[in-house]
């Protein structure tokens, strides 16, 4: 008989099985971020069934200051990057500290990036990497990812981070990637989650990357947080709409101008 193998069972993703509110650490329930109509409706409860899952809603929702939480509960900091380059701070933790996450098995490798601090993000690991002779970070070409396009140093850090086991926190990817990277996204991600060693959860404004096969899509609503699916969003039928009459569309739009 085939000798059995030597140690645990690798578990699968997704890793973080459930956050909720723990109401007895919440003392003000009138200051932020409490009064996020999200939070205010009802308790916080998502549980993570599938490795990606997608965050929506329009701008103050509270998209990102869940995904903040989560960063700090993985140990990541505010500003992006791993449990390797930054630590989590107080600032982060201003919703983390009034939660309860599952996890099956705890998981503090992975990276959190944010598309408005990114710069200095890869600035910070183009440092490291001068600094340590390690030779350069991500890019397959022989330049730092600072001597590249905002959207390329995405991708390429990407591609060399996604291929190991870990927790992804993305808020708004798309912003520095144009249609056709977001293409290349998505298949960076589906080759990450086909190892089912990768969870990603995802802030997004992008109908492309809310339409994800299989991925889990929770918008953020002043009546609380719902399930559904990428077309029954504000974003998926506002386009829909352009992409079947532009001309139309944009008349509609200035028609009392």
């Amino acid at each position: 008989m085939p000798a059995k193998p030597k140690g645990p069972p690798l578990l699968k993703a997704p890793f973080l099985r459930a956050l909720s509110l723990d109401q007895s650490r919440i003392g003000n329930r009138d200051a932020f971020p409490f009064t996020i109509p999200a939070l205010a409706a009802e308790p916080l409860h998502i549980e993570f069934n599938h490795p990606v899952t997608l965050i929506v809603g329009p701008n103050g929702s509270g998209k990102s200051t869940i995904l903040e939480a989560i960063a700090a509960l993985c140990g990541f900091g505010r500003l992006g990057g791993s449990r390797d380059h930054f630590h989590a701070d107080a600032e982060a933790e201003t919703l983390s500290r009034y939660l309860r996450a599952s996890w099956k098995p705890k998981v503090t490798r992975g990276f959190f990036t944010r598309s408005e601090t990114f710069h200095g993000f890869i600035s910070k690991l183009d440092s490291i990497a001068r600094e340590s002779g390690a030779g350069v970070y991500g890019a397959d070409d022989g330049k730092f990812l600072s001597e590249h396009s905002h959207g390329e140093a995405y991708l390429a850090m990407f591609a060399s981070r996604m291929d190991r086991e870990g927790v992804y926190v993305l808020d708004e990817p798309e912003a520095a990637l144009s249609p056709t990277r977001q293409l290349d996204f998505l298949r960076i991600e589906r080759r990450a989650e086909k190892t089912e060693r990768a969870q990603f959860i995802i802030a997004t404004h992008s109908p492309l990357v809310m339409a994800y096969p299989g991925a889990t899509l929770l918008h953020l609503t002043d009546a609380g947080i719902v399930e559904r699916s990428f077309r029954a969003t504000d974003h998926f039928r506002i386009l829909r709409e352009f992409y079947a009459d532009p001309e139309g569309f944009m008349d509609g739009l200035f028609s009392d101008m």
